[in-house]
């Protein structure tokens, strides 16, 4: 390449790589693969070798990703800078990493490992407490101060049972499918965005400022290296791995010690060929030399370590034939539709269908049953359709068009206005009935103990359940449960029937919560509640009327004006009624001396636990927000305030001790 366009070409992916780093770093949004992002990097390093005085220091192949965000956290200086790794792309690059190590050092040993695809995170510990954990930030100065959240995810030990002076890990905090899967699904049933895959969500969760959010999707960790101890010493990375297994943390699965670049290559083509049948995302197989003394000598660039690389598996497809379309049905009566092809192997697995999402979709792909379609996986484990192969299209194969009718009911099927979206219009759909009683029973809304997804089906599916009300019968089909088996045993079908029994007595704002309302969440429902303070109540409101509570709009409000329209639903609610479900809210405003004003609390109060002090403030008119923002009015803020504290400080927002709350409700 001349010499000019090299410098225009360099320009040119420093910008692109710029822009697609900060949205995938910081806005945990990207537009792009790993695997166009890398293709993209290599061609930038190999043209800055090429022409090494165009080289600059703030060029994308010379700064770790990301920069650290204020509005996360407090930020937390680096002890040890996070670095990124160094990727390669094929078998001579590794092999050619393994014999520059063996030319460099005596006999190295180099451990193969998974790359597991989440946010970098290191945790500090101070004779044996958990003292601070903080994200890779801009991977040099800053990191972002996370210590609240990531003292809600179950892998992080907050005392080790072997305590030292000091240990600083880094690891990766990451999301299993299936909680991946549950989070969006929760998303979908409150009306809110679902995210793009489990790397994303874990990003932004881990950068909630609300604890109890973070707590409720369930993030996973790995350790996968040792910063920097006192008061121990390792001669070994894998030396490090025994000594925090001792201490109940986990460190990366199925890690390999290797000789020579045949192990080495031996080991990464093994992940390669399991990575489909783990529960979480991996992006590529790190190489790491073993000997801790042989990476203090080999050092680090101002970006990756020079001990060890990271191996990224070309994207697979392969290529199979559409043999179907199926419909399925969701709990809002969304269709969705799913192509069904020859089974092929990508990724370690059989794959055998994809979604297509809508009629959209389709109609953008062209699609049809008997086509010749190219398959790949999103992320290395969702299978998704790349593209038809028009040229092998067998005659006679025509377009796919969404019936008319409901797959599940064979009710009218309807495309909503100004969406992608078709609906299945029967509300008595069986489909949709067992996702409405599994949102009924879930933990956000009526909390019945015990009362899984699988029980919800099998009683769907046998008659005892119709709608939600018939949960409430169960009762008296107590000895066919029993005999059939449906629940268990004795002991586990009473146990169910008495949670029943007790969700009763529950607040009408978990019942609001549990009717599934299109955009009525647990938060708005207590909103709601506290103004009509009966289900009778709310149900003679109007739109109007509604939208008076706060955070709701125009749409909500008609969603549930239209809800309480309808004759089944009525009757649905009197049957609850008469079963003796509780419609009346205990949270009701006692007074307004807090009307209009906004608080958060945080911390350890001294008398008060959190929930009780965010009932008194809602009992006299207030509102309590998880988050600290430009319109909170007060920080309530006891022990241990953290970084809400920090964030109030900074935003001006005036902080009140307990004692001033208290004599505020006074």
């Amino acid at each position: 390449m001349e010499r000019n366009q090299a410098e225009s070409r360099i320009q040119e992916l420093r910008k692109i790589l710029e822009y697609h780093s900060d949205r995938y770093y910081n806005m945990d949004s990207p537009q792009i693969s790993d695997f166009e992002y890398d293709t993209m990097m290599r061609e930038l390093r190999e043209l800055e070798q090429e022409f090494p005085d165009m080289l600059t220091p703030d060029s994308p192949t010379q700064k770790v990703g990301g920069a650290a965000k204020r509005e996360a956290g407090v930020l937390v200086r680096h002890n040890i800078p996070m670095l990124s790794l160094q990727d390669v792309f094929s078998k001579e690059e590794v092999e050619h990493f393994v014999e520059e190590m063996q030319e460099q050092l005596e006999d190295p040993e180099f451990v193969v490992e998974y790359k597991i695809d989440g946010l970098s995170m290191a945790l500090r510990y101070e004779n044996g407490e958990l003292k601070t954990a903080l994200t890779r930030g801009d991977g040099v100065n800053f990191g972002e101060d996370v210590t609240a959240n990531a003292k809600v995810i179950p892998d992080v030990k907050k005392k080790l049972k072997f305590p030292v002076e000091y240990l600083e890990v880094r690891g990766e905090v990451y999301m299993k499918n299936k909680d991946f899967a549950h989070v969006n699904e929760m998303q979908e049933l409150k009306g809110k965005k679902v995210f793009a895959n489990p790397r994303n969500c874990a990003a932004g969760t881990l950068r909630q400022l609300d604890s109890n959010v973070t707590k409720e999707r369930g993030l996973s960790m790995y350790i996968f290296n040792i910063q920097q101890v006192r008061g121990i010493e390792f001669q070994t990375h894998t030396q490090g791995y025994e000594f925090l297994k001792k201490n109940k943390i986990p460190v990366i699965d199925g890690y390999q010690v290797c000789k020579d670049k045949e192990e080495v290559w031996d080991a990464i083509c093994g992940i390669g060929e399991a990575r489909g049948n783990l529960g979480y995302d991996i992006d590529g197989a790190v190489v790491k030399v073993n000997s801790l003394a042989d990476r203090e000598k080999l050092g680090a660039t101002s970006k990756v370590p020079r001990w060890a690389v990271a191996y990224k598996y070309p994207p697979e497809e392969k290529e199979t034939t559409v043999l179907d379309i199926e419909l399925s049905v969701g709990r809002t009566g969304r269709i969705t539709p799913t192509a069904i092809f020859e089974p092929v192997r990508l990724c370690g697995t059989t794959v055998s269908k994809a979604t297509l999402h809508n009629q959209d979709f389709i109609d953008k792909l062209d699609i049809r049953i008997g086509d010749h379609i190219q398959v790949y996986k999103s992320g290395e484990i969702i299978p998704k359709v790349r593209k038809v192969l028009k040229e092998k299209r067998p005659e006679g194969a025509a377009p796919y068009i969404f019936p008319d009718a409901c797959p599940a009911c064979g009710s009218k099927l309807q495309r909503e206005k100004d969406t992608a979206d078709t609906r299945c219009t029967s509300p008595n759909c069986p489909a949709q009935m067992e996702r409405r009683i599994i949102n009924f029973v879930g933990r956000d809304a009526m909390d019945i103990k015990g009362f899984g997804a699988v029980y919800v089906e099998e009683l769907v599916r046998l008659g005892y359940l119709r709608d939600i009300a018939d949960i409430y019968t169960l009762k008296e089909h107590r000895e066919d449960l029993i005999a059939q088996g449906i629940i268990g045993k004795e002991k586990n079908t009473d146990k169910l029937l008495n949670a029943i029994e007790k969700s009763k007595e529950n607040d009408a704002a978990q019942l609001l919560t549990g009717l599934g309302i299109p955009n009525v969440g647990k938060a708005a429902a207590k909103a709601i509640m506290r103004k009509f303070q009966t289900m009778e109540g709310l149900g003679m409101a109007d739109a109007e009327a509604l939208q008076d509570v706060n955070d709701i709009g125009e749409v909500s409000a008609n969603c549930i004006v239209e809800f309480f329209r309808k004759e089944e639903n009525q009757r649905m609610l009197q049957r609850l009624k008469e079963y003796g479900v509780n419609m009346q809210s205990s949270s009701g405003a006692s007074g307004n001396r807090l009307e209009g004003m906004t608080f958060v609390v945080t911390g350890t109060l001294q008398s008060l636990g959190r929930k009780e002090a965010a009932g008194l403030i809602e009992q006299q008119g207030g509102k309590v927000s998880g988050s600290v923002s430009k319109k909170t009015r007060f920080l309530l803020a006891g022990e241990n305030a953290g970084s809400k504290l920090s964030k109030a400080q900074e935003l001006g927002v005036q902080v009140i001790t307990e004692e001033e709350f208290l004599a505020m409700l006074k």
